[in-house]
């Protein structure tokens, strides 16, 4: 058997419904090639390794897990990268989706990560604690829009597609998990450039409870300020607004 840690924070699905559930969301995709984002204890690892024709990978950093799932499905032979997805490069050429109960203190990290990868990867099936999980696919004027939902949303759409308790992990984690779809936009935002786009979202967010106007005041010249849409907040704006005013920044 293995231990859990902590430290990583491990919290293993054990929910057998909310697996097929998991895996069933990923199926309604097609893929060759797929990676698993902390495969831990192998709740989803044992179903993936069953898939036909799709060369599958796993990245964990936990040693002693990868020394277990690769005794455990020894006859599947499965290929786990040691390392953390943060860390490593990427483990395919090509497209390749991705799936994972990815560990809570790094999965907006993880997302980020991904980001770089938006060219290989058109689809994530992923779970987040729920607060995450929304704030991703939260849509403008809403309390959880914010930083993740615009820095994602340019190049994927976002489901939330359901709820996970914490009794279905081993140890119950002390908040309410969310499992979400992110598909690849074929058409990204036009933008100036995403280095300003990401400056931009940035700032306005940081000062959330401001006036988009004093916010960003630093971005752009007083002339561009007067636009009636700098009396806004933040979090009124959709991300297409964000892409139309980098236009407009010094």
């Amino acid at each position: 058997m293995y231990r859990l840690k902590k430290s990583l924070g491990q919290h293993f699905l054990k929910d057998e419904t909310i697996v097929q559930q998991i895996i069933g969301a990923l199926l309604e995709s097609s893929f060759t090639q797929l990676l698993e984002v902390g495969p831990g204890g192998g709740a989803l690892t044992r179903h993936l390794l069953q898939l036909k024709a799709v060369d599958f990978k796993a990245v964990e950093l936990d040693e002693e897990k990868i020394l277990y799932l690769q005794k455990v499905y020894a006859a599947d032979n499965p290929q786990i990268i040691h390392g953390s997805i943060l860390n490593i490069d990427v483990p395919f050429t090509g497209s390749f989706a991705v799936i994972g109960n990815f560990p809570y203190n790094i999965s907006s990290q993880i997302l980020f990560k991904l980001l770089e990868w938006k060219e290989q990867v058109p689809v994530i099936i992923g779970m987040f604690q729920k607060e995450v999980a929304q704030r991703v696919a939260a849509k403008p004027c809403s309390k959880s829009y914010g930083i993740l939902s615009a820095l994602v949303q340019p190049f994927y759409e976002i489901e939330y597609l359901f709820d996970v308790p914490a009794s279905a992990f081993n140890p119950p984690p002390k908040v309410m998990s969310g499992v979400i779809r992110l598909k690849r936009k074929q058409e990204e935002l036009t933008v100036r450039s995403m280095k300003d786009y990401n400056l931009l979202v940035k700032t306005a967010f940081n000062q959330r409870r401001k006036s988009l106007r004093n916010a960003v005041r630093s971005l752009f010249d007083p002339d561009v300020l007067s636009n009636p849409v700098f009396n806004k907040r933040a979090e009124a704006l959709s991300i297409a607004e964000f892409a139309e005013l980098t236009f407009k920044m010094k």
